[in-house]
């Protein structure tokens, strides 16, 4: 991975934080996230629940069929799944933050 990769993947973890912060949840970077064996995830949120890890994946136009299918849907969560793994959930990430309080 470039430099600039890895500058546009922790500019998109801040802002992931700052998000969260923001919306009343306890969050922090992943010191050293995927540059060390023993750090992993992202950003680590803090609930009641106990901890959670987020991966956090920018793509230009990697994820174009997600956003149309939640935008042209009223839905709040899309569900997902391909042959033979599990569901996936997507969802805004402040509809995540009003879950997770």
């Amino acid at each position: 991975m470039g430099r600039y990769e890895r500058n546009k993947g922790i500019r998109a973890e801040r802002q992931v934080v700052a998000i969260l912060r923001e919306l009343g949840l306890d969050a922090r970077r992943v010191p050293l996230s995927g540059s060390a064996p023993h750090f992993k995830g992202d950003v680590q949120i803090n609930t009641k629940a106990g901890k959670l890890l987020a991966e956090v994946k920018v793509r230009r136009n990697g994820f174009t069929s997600l956003y149309r299918w939640l935008d042209e849907s009223v839905a709040d969560i899309l569900i997902i799944k391909q042959d033979r793994k599990k569901f996936l959930a997507v969802l805004e990430l402040d509809t995540l933050a009003r879950i997770l309080r």
